[in-house]
């Protein structure tokens, strides 16, 4: 089963089923209708680092955080450098990122916690989002990976992360792939896919070949296999199936609004009541 795009506040936001059925959480991939920026970010951005107007980003985050009944004040976000950083956080980090750029967590990709009521929070316009749900521990993280993450295996030490604190077995974990940009249009050039080659196990069954010296490779696709290699189960992996540049009426995409644009969030917050 893929994503859901349910209507909310003259807005859509994209749920797993299988996460929603566990009760244990909200949580979400937004898209860029129905916020008040203007021009490149038109409309719903959430990022404060792309040049949009601070108090427009503020606006757009306040109505982000009651999609899934939350507040602001309990939001994380991490700066995303597209590393393989993993960070814990907990009551101490909480609101760190939330209203201004300069707070956000440094140096950070992925975000992981067991505390209820903190909503991480990580951004895209391409790049893979990554949710993750221990249901028997009662833990969550998100993971930003672009090509540059894939590549360093940031989903890999995500769960790795969430093992060691919160005793998380990947075969017990459910796992989603939100919107990015897909196989049909991630285009790159031999470099880059010389990284993938030399890193990535089986790479040739996602990488195809079309025109001289240019690769599509299925970032959505390597993910998923690198979770299933560590211990995930394909049933408990949920993918979107959507490209953000193909429904770039829906989504922002880095490439094809040429570089200029706005982002998406992914969240998720543990319920106060599942502990």
């Amino acid at each position: 089963m893929s994503f859901i795009k349910e209507e909310r506040a003259d807005t859509y936001l994209f749920t797993v089923p299988a996460f929603s059925k566990t009760g244990l959480v909200e949580h979400g991939f937004t898209c860029r209708l129905g916020g008040v920026s203007a021009g490149d970010f038109a409309s719903f951005n959430l990022a404060f680092h792309v040049g949009d107007r601070p108090e427009q980003v503020r606006k757009n985050r306040q109505k982000m955080v009651s999609l899934i009944n939350g507040d602001l004040a309990s939001l994380v976000a991490a700066e995303q450098v597209h590393g393989h950083h993993v960070s814990v956080v907990g009551l101490r980090e909480r609101g760190r990122g939330s209203t201004a750029y300069d707070s956000a967590l440094p140096g950070t990709d992925a975000l992981i916690t067991n505390v209820p009521g903190i909503i991480l929070s990580t951004y895209y316009a391409d790049c893979v989002p990554v949710f993750f749900l221990d249901p028997v521990h009662k833990a969550v993280a998100l993971a930003h990976a672009g090509w540059k993450g894939t590549v360093q295996q940031i989903v890999v030490h995500t769960v790795k992360k969430m093992t060691a604190l919160y005793g998380t077995n990947p075969a017990e974990c459910l796992a989603a792939i939100g919107p990015s940009i897909g196989k049909c249009c991630f285009q790159v050039d031999e470099p880059v896919w010389k990284q993938f080659a030399r890193t990535i196990e089986n790479y040739n069954k996602f990488s195809s070949f079309r025109v001289p010296e240019k690769w599509f490779l299925d970032l959505p696709g390597i993910n998923e296999h690198l979770l299933i290699q560590n211990g995930f189960r394909r049933e408990n992996i949920t993918q979107s199936g959507l490209c953000t540049s193909c429904h770039n009426d829906i989504f922002f995409s880095y490439r094809k609004d040429g570089g200029k644009t706005g982002r998406q969030a992914a969240l998720i917050m543990l319920k106060e009541r599942c502990h």
